[in-house]
């Protein structure tokens, strides 16, 4: 967790992809939000017996489609997780985005878009994809104009530029209010991105007093 730099004026909360751990994303946390005006979270994934190591949100079948249990233990302990985090700051999920990489991306969209939960004040999904899963599916109708920024690299060798595509078509037939940014690169974060990632994280989550810019 990373302290603001006073009273916070919301959250920005960042998952890891596979096999990698709560420290992987913590650098991006200043680099989304320089001013530190937000309270910030990198969790680590529940799972550590999954190959290649490392933490994992869930179980890897096949992509696009998480396996179903591990995927609802992973969606649970993160569900519950988050909420009792912010609760206790006091802030509330209008006022915290949640973004990630890979799988991370995954479980953004799961908490993001998921039926019965809380609507945040942005979704960031980088170089990942809407699941699949028996026991879940995304609540579209009550997230209409709900900012979605997507990141992905054309030449993504592990989740391809496709489920990119057919995320941010899904999103927008079901009129959430879509940023698409795809570059050429491979299963990483364009750097040439994050200065536009950082103008759209601070317009999600604007001085008190101040409305989201449309």
């Amino acid at each position: 967790m990373r302290e603001p730099s006073g009273e916070p004026e919301g959250a920005l909360i960042l998952l890891h992809g596979r096999a990698t751990d709560e420290h992987d994303l913590y650098p991006f946390l200043d680099f989304l939000d320089p001013e530190k005006r937000l309270f910030g979270i990198t969790p680590g994934g529940p799972f550590t017996d999954q190959p290649p190591g490392g933490r994992h949100w869930y179980a890897v079948k096949e992509i696009g489609y998480p396996e179903p249990q591990t995927f609802a233990q992973g969606y649970e302990a993160l569900t519950s997780f988050l909420d009792e985090k912010l609760a206790k700051r006091g802030i509330d999920w209008s006022r915290t985005v949640i973004g990630g990489f890979s799988q991370g991306a995954v479980m953004s969209y799961a908490l993001g878009l998921g039926k019965g939960r809380p609507k945040p004040a942005g979704i960031l999904a980088m170089s990942g994809f809407i699941p699949t899963v028996y026991g879940w599916e995304p609540d579209l109708a009550s997230r209409k104009n709900l900012p979605v920024m997507i990141t992905h690299g054309e030449l993504d060798p592990v989740i391809s530029v496709e489920f990119g595509w057919r995320a941010r078509d899904l999103l927008i037939e079901g009129e959430l209010d879509v940023t698409y940014l795809e570059s050429r690169m491979a299963h990483t974060i364009d750097p040439r991105v994050i200065p536009e990632l950082t103008e759209w994280v601070r317009e999600r989550i604007p001085p008190p007093g101040r409305p989201p810019r449309p």
